[in-house]
């Protein structure tokens, strides 16, 4: 998919209304619906997170969808594949301050760049008890990717037609928080397996995108 094709489809979306969890289930591990339909969220006093699906021209004006492959650490998220984004902080006035301002500094990208397309359906991860906000964003040139060293093990530059390809939903085994290993639904893509909270989140933007296509 060319890039000025990808634009005309987002230019689409913007005032359309969400896909919301239906769509981000098309990718959860049913285990995972049902143990967060029984919880009390709020009553567990989250964090908040925000993310910004990146989307750029390749230098061949392909369109082009940034993730992050993230450093092997003692957490939840170690070794896992997600958008540049992280939690908020005091100094941001709102959540897509904080997403502008995590997606600078995990690849490099300058937040005042960054254009938001639209503001998408929050999502909860039980195993971080975080909130995750996440965003559509647009740059209208090729980046020079800067991975944050301490936090970035790759970055993986996606091709959007590849994302869009139902050739690249898969199911894989996986150990989980709910399961030592379960079955979920996953993207294949850069042959990384993206599943969990990202691959939900990538469902509604693909439903977006493709219904409009």
């Amino acid at each position: 998919m060319q890039f000025e094709e990808l634009k005309n489809r987002l230019s689409k979306i913007s005032n359309l209304p969400l896909p919301g969890e239906r769509a981000q289930h098309l990718m959860a591990p049913t285990e995972r619906v049902r143990t967060v339909s029984e919880m009390d969220i709020e009553s567990k006093n989250p964090r908040w997170a925000g993310v910004i699906a990146l989307f750029y021209p390749s230098k061949n004006n392909k369109a082009m969808l940034v993730l992050i492959l993230r450093k092997t650490y003692k957490g939840v998220h170690s070794n896992q594949v997600g958008f540049p984004g992280g939690r908020w902080e005091e100094e941001d006035n709102d959540m897509e301050a904080t997403a502008r301002r995590e997606t600078e500094e995990e690849v490099g990208v300058e937040r005042g760049d960054i254009t938001i397309v639209k503001k998408m359906t929050k999502l909860y991860i039980p195993p971080s008890n975080f909130w995750v906000q996440p965003f559509i964003g647009l740059v209208d040139y090729t980046p020079t990717f800067i991975p944050e060293e301490a936090e970035v093990e790759t970055i993986l530059e996606v091709r959007v037609a590849d994302f869009l390809n139902k050739e690249n939903l898969i199911s894989k085994k996986v150990a989980t928080s709910y399961e030592v290993k379960l079955d979920v639904p996953a993207f294949l893509l850069n042959d990384q397996v993206v599943w969990g909270a990202t691959a939900m989140m990538l469902s509604e933007i693909r439903e977006l995108l493709t219904q409009n296509g």
